[in-house]
């Protein structure tokens, strides 16, 4: 008989809080440099309705490339199949803000979830507005997904990825060049670095992910995304959202995820779970050093994966 979820979930936060490689936290951005490493949290909402929590699951992150998975979900709804005319599907191999193969591919970015792919994704979501009014519908759209309206921008946050994101600034002007950035590359990336800073904490995010674990519906009854395309987005997740990472993280843990610097997870079990871990502490990757083991701990424990067979009963 497997041990209660609740359970679970205490022996993880035990387990990473005897952890003594913790990663080290993104000092490239001093906003991020500024977090507590010593910092985990988890939350778990279930298809039944139930949100179970442990460690610090109360305390607000900067979600940063977290977020793409939902400005991915707000730009297919606005151009639908239309958006992979300009970004890819394929796992990139190589770092999240690599500029490499932008040359050899003339523009156009692996996949929605490296930062090339995600500042096209910004460009869509302008789509011919002030960012401002970008931004303010990304606020809205998290605060629906999740059912809180007091999710925020960290503006510390913010302004510190605009005075240092000097290599974004570079890979939306190559991209310009090509014409796959259509938008002055200054507001562009101005509602990219409001996007990234956000700031939840895992239980808001787990609540936000619940879509994708409802075949795209909320749990109010009402359609997100199409069931189709919700399978689709695990899908990119599953061999996208790690970086050159992704296939080590489908290999040990099994399920879908997106990854941030700010040290969040966002990982889905379809039918099951929408799972939010966060430690700020990165591996070399640039993944949550120990949300990564507690995610590969919790789907050995549950034996939750996209390759399991289903269990009586589902």
């Amino acid at each position: 008989m497997k041990p209660a979820l609740s359970t679970i979930i205490a022996d993880i936060v035990a387990q990473m809080g005897e952890a003594t490689d913790r990663g080290k936290v993104a000092d490239y951005i001093p906003e991020l440099a500024k977090v507590d490493p010593a910092r985990f949290a988890i939350a778990i909402a279930t298809a039944d309705g139930d949100l179970l929590t442990g460690g610090d699951a109360d305390t607000g992150f900067s979600i940063q490339s977290v977020s793409k998975v939902f400005a991915l979900t707000l730009a297919l709804g606005k151009v639908g199949d239309q958006l992979w005319d300009r970004v890819g599907r394929e796992p990139s191999g190589n770092a999240f803000n690599s500029i490499v193969q932008l040359e050899r591919e003339q523009g156009i970015p692996r996949n929605p979830f490296i930062n090339a792919g995600a500042i096209v994704v910004s460009d869509v979501n302008l789509g011919g507005h002030q960012p401002r009014v970008a931004i303010g519908e990304m606020l809205r759209f998290m605060r629906y997904l999740s059912g809180d309206d007091s999710i925020a921008i960290n503006e510390d946050v913010a302004a510190s990825e605009t005075a240092t994101g000097f290599r974004n600034m570079a890979l939306a002007n190559y991209m310009r060049a090509f014409g796959n950035v259509r938008h002055p590359v200054d507001l562009v990336l101005g509602t990219y670095f409001h996007q990234c800073a956000i700031e939840m904490n895992c239980r808001q995010l787990a609540l936000a992910g619940r879509y994708l674990m409802l075949d795209g519906r909320h749990p109010d009854g009402g359609r997100v995304v199409s069931p189709s395309r919700a399978r689709r987005i695990n899908a990119l997740m599953l061999t996208c959202g790690h970086y050159d990472a992704s296939g080590d993280f489908a290999f040990r843990v099994g399920i879908p995820g997106k990854s941030g610097v700010g040290g969040g997870i966002l990982a889905i079990v379809p039918g099951r779970a929408s799972i939010a871990v966060w430690s700020p502490g990165l591996n070399d990757s640039g993944n949550s050093c120990l949300g990564t083991q507690a995610l590969e701990l919790l789907a050995r424990r549950t034996g939750w994966s996209v390759f399991s067979p289903p269990e009586e009963g589902d």
